[in-house]
């Protein structure tokens, strides 16, 4: 399975799911697990090199990859459980790249209005390459939310607004905690640093509803 956490927003935390959900797979799921780094920003690959590290830790393959990289996805994704795809908060050649292979298409949205003004053009991108990638499953996701509960119409309008372009919105969702930020300056994750904590339970809810589209939608079509 090929997934891309990618979007043409910046800080809505692409990086921070693509590795908590890397760590899901290999420690909870015991599967083989590599993340594609296409940021120029090095987010996850430093990362990696912090979680190298420590021992203690599981260890996740890290590769950059840059531009057109369709081909190099598709030679991963057969020696490999899942290769997970960390692009950045832009449109570029090489997000268009992941989408044109990937299996499923995970786009952060924070409740913002600047992050949810991107939705029309993301929603051009999809459309485009699903005419060279009809598997492709997306889905928003409403993260970074807002926790006093004033603010819940701000998750509940983002998720209308999302839903209005006809793609998919997952139900889980993330909150602003700080155990994400400092979860990845150790190179671990939320899941290793408090398992049985709120942040480690909305990355296990993000990928198991992930993981539940696929199934249904791989039932329905045989």
């Amino acid at each position: 399975m090929i997934l891309l956490v990618g979007g043409e927003k910046g800080g809505s935390g692409k990086s921070c799911l693509a590795q908590n959900i890397a760590v899901y797979f290999a420690n909870e799921k015991h599967a083989t697990v590599l993340i594609a780094d296409c940021d120029p920003q090095r987010t996850t690959s430093d990362w990696i090199q912090a979680r190298n590290n420590d021992p203690k830790l599981v260890t996740i393959n890290c590769i950059q990859l840059y531009g057109k990289i369709r081909n190099d996805l598709l030679s991963l994704n057969e020696h490999y459980d899942y290769v997970i795809v960390d692009c950045g908060g832009q449109d570029n050649l090489a997000l268009r790249a992941s989408m044109s292979v990937a299996d499923h298409v995970l786009i952060p949205m924070r409740p913002k209005r600047r992050d949810i003004k991107t939705a029309p053009h993301m929603e051009d991108m999809l459309s485009t390459c699903k005419m060279v990638n009809p598997k492709m499953i997306a889905s928003f996701v409403i993260t970074q939310c807002p926790s006093l509960p004033n603010q819940a119409g701000r998750i509940i309008e983002a998720k209308e607004v999302c839903a209005s372009f006809g793609i998919n919105v997952l139900d889980s969702i993330t909150y602003a905690r700080n155990i994400y930020d400092d979860s990845e300056e150790k190179g671990a994750s939320v899941m290793e640093t408090e398992p049985d904590g709120k942040a480690a339970n909305e990355i296990r809810a993000i990928a198991d509803e992930m993981l539940a589209i696929k199934q249904e939608l791989s039932y329905e079509f045989g």
